[in-house]
């Protein structure tokens, strides 16, 4: 009996015991976080400075491979609450976010975001908010996708050549292929052309291909 007050005492205070943490993100080193956090703070979050977790890094980095976002992760307990101001704080894209997000909820920590409202993200309206934004980001990329593919399929339709220019002209390339040819070294070639080595040592497979079919 004893026993089970303990236990109601416990859940009654472990409510009461929850931290909060910031999640602050710029992606280059010449920008700061200040305004991200005075945002949060502004919206009424009251959160400890060592609590507070900045990172300088490109939000095309997904969230796990950020170091300090990783740290944080380590330090999250049952209970917490991380707040961001923006989705791209917590992943490259969205099934990064959403991921990023389930993983959170599996530790039974919650996530706020102020750009949509301050709703939490592991909440049920949170996880539907989620899961729209997800589907809009899939449907953009099936369209750029079909877009992409629409687009080279009308170029090659035109005749136009795809992909990156030759290094060489082909004035150029058959000067090559007689110097090699000659016996020069590829390295001497290339750095006459002002080229690398693997630009020339294209050339000289031409090259190879020609003679096997002239023997």
């Amino acid at each position: 009996m004893l026993y089970n007050k303990y236990i109601h005492f416990v859940h009654f205070l472990l409510p009461n015991m929850s931290r909060t943490f910031i999640y602050a993100r710029v992606s280059t080193a010449d920008q700061n976080t200040v305004n991200q956090i005075l945002e949060i703070e502004a919206a009424g979050f009251a959160v400890s400075k060592r609590r507070i977790v900045c990172e300088s890094i490109s939000g095309s980095v997904a969230a796990t491979e950020r170091p300090q976002f990783a740290r944080l992760l380590d330090r999250l307990e049952p209970g917490d609450v991380l707040i961001v101001t923006k989705l791209d704080r917590l992943g490259r894209n969205a099934m990064d976010v959403r991921t990023t997000v389930e993983q959170l909820a599996a530790n039974a920590v919650r996530v706020h975001c102020l750009a949509l409202g301050g709703v939490d993200l592991t909440s049920a309206a949170g996880k539907m908010t989620m899961g729209v934004l997800v589907a809009v980001a899939e449907f953009e990329r099936d369209l750029l996708i079909e877009r992409t593919q629409a687009g080279i399929a009308r170029a090659r339709a035109e005749g136009k050549t795809l992909g990156r220019p030759p290094a060489l002209t082909k004035v150029q390339q058959a000067e090559a292929m007689q110097r090699l040819a000659a016996g020069e070294s590829v390295a001497k070639v290339a750095r006459d052309y002002s080229t690398t080595r693997q630009s020339i040592m294209r050339v000289r497979e031409r090259l190879s291909q020609f003679s096997a079919a002239d023997s």
